[in-house]
């Protein structure tokens, strides 16, 4: 065998183990060669489990309080899908108690795991009569970037109180479930 024929064969070689492993590749992990699209539009039910820290009390005995938080959480998607599910939550609210007035008003930021995020305002005296069993208030999407860019939509939410937390310092849980309708155009 001379030089050039010994250079072809492992070439050769070296083309028929390559079409082999992408051949297995293609084969077992279909998802990794095309990213599943993001629907358009749609409606979606979802929870975020969230733990609330206060951040700054205003308390003036018998007159009202006001309390800044930060909620930070996870979300999952209650149908099963790929929206609005897996990704990390984190909001700022005010809480205001005074005379008959008591509310919370504030805005989140959903992330998934490639770094796109979806922004949403939230006011708990918006409720939405036509869906009762979400009693709490209402998100509104303002906006997303990456794949989420061109979002937007509502958000009824209901609020289901967990146990406190151990130890000092307020912290509360509550799992939040939302029923949302949103749409993403160009």
């Amino acid at each position: 065998m001379n030089a050039n024929t010994i250079a072809a064969s492992a070439a050769t070689s070296t083309l028929v183990k390559a079409a082999l492993v992408s051949g297995v590749v293609a084969t077992f992990a279909p998802g990794i060669a095309v990213a599943e699209p993001i629907a358009t539009k749609g409606t979606t039910p979802y929870a975020t489990h969230f733990i609330f820290r206060p951040l700054l009390n205003i308390d003036i005995p018998g007159l009202g309080t006001a309390t800044t938080l930060e909620a930070v959480g996870t979300t999952q998607n209650l149908k099963g899908e790929k929206m609005l599910d897996k990704m990390s939550a984190r909001c700022a609210a005010l809480s205001v108690a005074s005379g008959d007035k008591t509310y919370i008003d504030g805005a989140c930021v959903l992330a998934d795991a490639d770094g796109d995020k979806i922004f949403s305002t939230f006011d708990t005296r918006d409720i939405d009569k036509s869906q009762p069993e979400m009693n709490c208030g209402t998100h509104i999407i303002t906006g997303g970037t990456g794949k989420y860019k061109g979002i937007t939509g509502r958000e009824p939410f209901a609020c289901n109180a967990l146990p406190a937390l151990a130890g000092p310092g307020g912290y509360t849980a509550m799992t939040i479930p939302h029923n949302t309708t949103w749409e993403i155009k160009p």
